[in-house]
C-alpha cells in the first residue's frame, strides 16, 4: 500500500498526459519534416529556447507588467461599474424594463469596432487599451451581476422590506452578501475576458504588451519567438484563472 501511494505521487496528474503528449508528437515531426529555414513554424524545444531568452533579456516580463496594468485597471473600473450597474437593475425592475434597450444595443458591440474610436480620443498607449478592456468586461459583469442579485432569496427581500431598509441599505446587509458567490464567479469570468481583449488590442492597434511583441517577432520571420509569446499568454491566463480560483476556496467557503 505503502509502495503503491508513493508511486501515485510520483505519477504526473492525468491531466498532463494529453498535452505532453502533443508537445512530443510536435517534436518528432519538426524533426521529420521541418526545414531549418522554415519561417511558419518552429519546433517545441526552439519555443522553449526562446521563451528563455525572453525571460533572460526582460523583454517578455516588461511586456507582461503592460499588459497586466491594463488588465487589471480596465478590469477594475469595467467590474466596478458592471456590479454597481446589476445591482441597480437586478433591484429595480422599473430602472432595468428601462435600460433594456440600451444594454442590448451597446453589449454585443465587438471590442475590435472601438479600436478606431478609442484612436481617435486617447491615441496609442495605456488609456485606450485600458478604456476598451473596461467597456468590454462591464457588460458580462452588469448581466451576471442582475442574475446574481435576482436569484437571491426572496424570503430575505421581504424581511428586508418588513424592516423598512431602505434601497442602498438592503442592497449592503442583504442583497449582496447573499450573491458574492455568483459576483466572484462573475468576476472569474470577465478577467479571463480582459486578458483575451488586452491582447487582441496590442496585436491589432497598440504598439505595447504582449500582443505587440508576439506581432513583431512574426512579422521579423521569429516563429519560435512569437508562439513563445503565445504560450506565455496561454500560462498567464491559466495561472490567473488558477489563482483566482484558490481565492475562491479559500475565503468564500463560508458563504456557500
Amino acid at each position: 500500500m505503502a509502495l503503491a501511494a508513493a508511486s501515485g505521487r510520483r505519477a504526473p496528474p492525468r491531466g498532463a498526459v494529453v498535452p505532453l503528449a502533443t508537445i512530443a508528437l510536435l517534436e518528432v515531426a519538426a524533426f521529420l519534416f521541418l526545414g531549418r529555414e522554415d519561417y511558419t513554424f518552429a519546433a517545441p524545444h526552439d519555443i522553449v529556447l526562446a521563451l528563455g531568452r525572453a525571460l533572460a533579456d526582460g523583454s517578455l516580463p516588461a511586456a507582461t507588467a503592460q499588459t497586466l496594468s491594463c488588465v487589471l485597471a480596465g478590469l477594475a473600473v469595467g467590474f466596478a461599474l458592471g456590479v454597481m450597474a446589476g445591482v441597480a437593475l437586478g433591484l429595480t425592475p422599473l430602472l432595468d424594463r428601462l435600460t433594456m434597450v440600451s444594454v442590448e444595443l451597446l453589449r454585443p458591440v465587438p471590442p475590435a469596432a472601438l479600436i478606431p474610436l478609442m484612436l481617435l480620443i486617447a491615441g496609442f498607449g495605456f488609456q485606450m487599451e485600458t478604456t476598451i478592456v473596461a467597456f468590454t468586461t462591464l457588460w458580462p459583469t452588469l448581466v451576471l451581476s442582475r442574475a446574481a442579485i435576482r436569484a437571491v432569496e426572496p424570503g430575505l427581500i421581504e424581511v428586508a422590506r418588513a424592516l423598512e431598509m431602505g434601497t442602498l441599505r438592503r442592497a449592503l446587509a442583504i442583497v449582496v452578501p447573499s450573491a458574492l458567490l455568483r459576483l466572484f464567479v462573475a468576476f472569474r469570468l470577465t478577467a479571463g475576458i480582459a486578458l483575451t481583449v488586452a491582447v487582441v488590442v496590442e496585436v491589432v492597434a497598440n504598439p505595447r504588451g504582449l500582443g505587440y511583441g508576439m506581432i513583431v517577432a512574426a512579422q521579423t520571420l521569429h516563429p519560435e519567438t512569437a508562439l513563445a509569446y503565445l504560450v506565455w499568454i496561454g500560462l498567464l491566463g491559466w495561472g490567473l484563472n488558477a489563482l483566482l480560483s484558490r481565492i475562491e476556496a479559500r475565503f468564500l467557503d463560508r458563504f456557500r
